[in-house]
């Protein structure tokens, strides 16, 4: 069969979705970013995101038997990562001389383990993929068997002897503005609603500084803080104006204020252009000033996200977090009296937290009074240092993968003092106690609707139907313009 295309990259389907912090649903960016290194290599690639889709996994292999690529790829958080072997199981029963690849924050950090549990499996990327899968399509494209030893950044099945053998890391990207702008001609752009619903993300900076408990972000792309100068920023997004007609923008960074001059920088460029748009960043709650967010706003920031995490100084300090409840206090009120629209998280069940700590938890939160709020339970992902930590403990009762949604509790609560049932149950009542508050809905009337169409559409509707739940917060407010 005459080869179509070289690499085929897959986004499994995840039932158990809840996005990303910021609350929007997009495309694959992760997809999108290797495809177009891939692109501009001229390699032809083919991305088939069937958590949008929803074909499943036959419909997909006999997708790559049609297009019969050198090399299949998909990409896999812990909670999807069996679901991602299972594609990639089905694709070398069609596609036997295929190489299989996974890539990932999960099989980042468990590449043996991953490729141990699947024989259909030859590659494990490891951190960024960009320049390791053009390595990878070059040695498929030039070797009947690929020489995968010189491929810097993995872990691979010795096509010979079938064992593990990993190479040497791969340096990261020191110049953000040599990547060419996602590939979203390679999706279904428009399927997604995001000109109407949604938010076109933009990735603008790698890296943290920070070392939070929870969060492996920092392992994965670095300490070092990288980011792209305002003009490749803003020529993205007049990219997703010009060519996608998307003016509701997210910038998807973990810490996109943390250079502050460069945020300003930013919004300067924007203002500088003339354009048209509306966007949602987040920032840590110790990085903000009312200068800051007054240029953001004007801008067109209409919403900021705050990782606020606890209500309970102690438990703070126990995540690393390095706020206090004062700069989160301070936080919100800048953005408020700059105009902006203000989403919070919280995290519940964190190791050494008590009932009287959740409690504080949701207390906080609701004094805060922010317009939108997220909880969820902590699941310490594999990577993390409190995965790390509680696993040295054996306080992990759940090593189902599919079970790690940040909804339900995974640990040995009984040994913590407190137990599942009821962890579970203070999620329920934080959301309830804040969204159910008489002076918020008097507030926000709108969320009267989005709380209806939210137990439609995220459990009565996927229930009938044998579809997926995809957050509350999908769609916050049909009115607004910053959703």
């Amino acid at each position: 069969m005459n080869k179509e295309i070289d690499v085929m990259l897959i986004n499994p389907y995840d039932e158990n979705a809840l996005k990303n912090a910021l609350g929007f649903i997009a495309p694959p960016m992760n997809l999108m970013y290797l495809a177009s290194s891939l692109e501009k290599e001229s390699y032809s690639v083919k991305i088939v995101d069937d958590d949008f889709l929803q074909k499943g996994y036959k419909h997909v292999s006999e997708m790559a038997e049609k297009l019969n690529p050198q090399v299949v790829a998909v990409t896999a958080t812990t909670s999807t990562i069996n679901s991602a072997l299972k594609y990639l199981e089905m694709v070398k029963n069609t596609l036997p001389n295929s190489l299989t690849v996974i890539g990932g924050p999960h099989t980042t950090f468990m590449p043996f383990e991953t490729l141990k549990d699947s024989e259909a499996l030859d590659v494990v990327v490891m951190g960024e993929g960009e320049k390791t899968m053009v390595d990878i399509a070059a040695q498929s494209s030039s070797e009947s068997i690929p020489d995968l030893k010189e491929v810097k950044g993995i872990v691979f099945r010795d096509p010979n002897t079938r064992s593990l053998k990993s190479t040497p890391d791969r340096p990261l990207i020191k110049d953000l503005d040599s990547l060419p702008f996602p590939a979203r001609h390679l999706v279904p752009f428009k399927s997604y609603g995001v000109s109407k619903e949604q938010t076109g993300g933009i990735i603008t900076s790698r890296g943290c500084v920070y070392s939070c408990n929870y969060c492996s972000s920092s392992l994965i792309m670095g300490k070092k803080f990288r980011w792209r100068s305002p003009d490749n920023v803003v020529d993205e997004i007049e990219e997703l104006i010009d060519n996608y007609q998307i003016r509701d923008i997210g910038f998807m960074d973990d810490t996109f204020m943390l250079n502050k001059r460069r945020a300003n920088d930013i919004a300067n460029e924007i203002k500088a252009r003339g354009m048209d748009l509306s966007f949602v960043a987040s920032s840590r709650v110790d990085r903000v000033d009312p200068e800051l967010l007054q240029n953001l706003k004007n801008s067109g920031m209409q919403t900021i996200y705050y990782g606020v995490e606890s209500g309970s100084q102690r438990i703070l300090d126990i995540m690393k977090k390095g706020i206090t409840l004062k700069n989160a206090e301070n936080a919100v009120k800048i953005a408020k009296d700059a105009g902006l629209e203000v989403l919070t998280s919280f995290i519940l069940g964190y190791p050494g937290e008590t009932k009287d700590d959740m409690n504080k938890t949701i207390d906080f939160s609701t004094k805060l009074d922010s317009d939108y709020c997220q909880y969820s339970i902590l699941t310490p992902f594999p990577g993390t240092p409190v995965y790390n930590e509680l696993l040295e403990k054996n306080l992990i009762d759940n090593d189902d993968w599919n079970e790690y949604t940040v909804l339900k509790p995974v640990l040995k609560y009984d040994e913590m003092g407190l137990n599942k049932k009821m962890v579970e149950r203070k999620l329920a009542i934080a959301y309830l106690k804040y969204y159910a508050r008489p002076k918020y809905l008097m507030n926000h009337r709108h969320m009267f609707k989005v709380m209806f169409n939210t137990v439609i559409r995220s459990f009565i509707l996927p229930k009938l139907m044998g579809g997926t739940g995809k957050g509350w917060y999908q769609n916050l407010d049909n009115n607004n313009s910053s959703k």
